[in-house]
């Protein structure tokens, strides 16, 4: 696959965006926002959709170790246990969501905090007449490809409420830059990992994923799905060998990747010993992928910058273009009548 093949295949030229990921992510961070103070906050709500809500998972990846609960919504409703010490935050990058702005309604009759973010749209158009807490954050192509922003402007806009520290985000970036060099449109070789990922998926990906990371694992099913029109299956790997596993005694086209952290739990790495232990007996080939080295923003965020390139190279060299998901327009469509 050379660059002509993406200028060809690539109509709306999303691969473009992700060359300037790491660029969108220090200028969103650095980015001047109102910052609304929210006080004796203990929960947090993330309320989204597709590439929406692929940030309420990397958030509650991040805080899964602090002291303040988080919940992830994907849907009309929220969790019962939300109350005046919870915030929600309500994400809809294009600003039409019908779920997300179902939950941005009920905050009439809620006594949790809200704060609302899209490019514009409906939410737009109601936060600012019912006086919720808005911020406008500019979508880059599409709602998938702005996540770059978007999670960075949103670690930005809630600084005061989310417990990061700025050295995280800034090691999260510096690694962005790092990952660009081998994975963008200027480096179509066999040192590329994404390329490389890409041109070994010839069936069904099976992602195998520990808990810390899930929210890469969900982002990339996502990807493939939207970007390529690939049927994808998720794992968590300690599950997996529970019940999934089994599923491997008979043969099928059926790929296994190995998403890993640098760093995981001992077990955690004792358990993904076992399982390429048991796919080698079976001559079962598998790939592995590692997040780069650092604090979970910085593994999080660099595994979906990789992923979701291998992605748009997958559809490339499968000759289906990454950008129209006409099956999503389909059920926009008929919500809408």
């Amino acid at each position: 696959m050379d660059l002509e093949d993406l200028e060809k295949i690539d109509s709306k030229k999303i691969f473009k965006v992700y060359d300037k990921w790491p660029d969108i992510a220090k200028e969103s961070y650095e980015q001047e926002f109102l910052k609304p103070e929210f006080k004796d906050i203990d929960h947090i709500v993330f309320a989204g959709m597709g590439g929406s809500g692929t940030i309420g998972d990397v958030f509650s990846s991040v805080l899964s170790k602090n002291d303040i609960h988080t919940s992830v919504v994907k849907g009309y409703l929220l969790p019962k246990t939300v109350d005046e010490n919870t915030l929600v935050v309500v994400t809809s990058v294009s600003g039409n969501t019908q779920e997300s702005l179902t939950i941005l309604q009920n905050s009439k009759n809620n006594k949790a905090k809200f704060i609302a973010l899209s490019s514009g749209g409906m939410i737009k158009q109601y936060a600012m007449k019912n006086g919720v807490n808005y911020q406008e954050i500019k979508m880059e192509h599409s709602p998938r490809a702005s996540f770059s922003k978007y999670i960075f402007a949103t670690l930005k806009i809630l600084e005061l409420v989310i417990p990061v520290k700025k050295s995280d985000i800034s090691d999260a970036i510096s690694k962005m830059e790092i990952v660009q060099k081998n994975i963008s449109s200027n480096n179509l070789n066999e040192e590329n990992v994404a390329l490389n990922l890409a041109k070994w998926m010839t069936g069904i990906p099976a992602l195998y994923y520990p808990g810390g990371l899930e929210s890469a694992a969900i982002r990339f099913k996502n990807s493939l799905q939207e970007n390529s029109k690939l049927h994808v299956i998720t794992e968590e790997v300690m599950e997996a060998c529970h019940n999934g596993i089994v599923s491997w005694e008979r043969k099928s086209n059926i790929q296994p990747i190995l998403i890993q952290g640098s760093d995981d739990y001992f077990k955690t790495k004792e358990r993904w010993e076992l399982l390429k232990e048991f796919f080698n007996s079976k001559q079962i080939d598998y790939k592995e992928i590692f997040s780069v080295n650092g604090n979970i923003i910085s593994k999080i965020t660099n595994l979906i910058y990789l992923l979701d390139y291998a992605s748009i190279y997958h559809s490339v060299i499968s000759g289906i273009d990454p950008s129209p998901v006409s099956a999503i327009d389909f059920i926009k469509e008929r919500l809408s009548k």
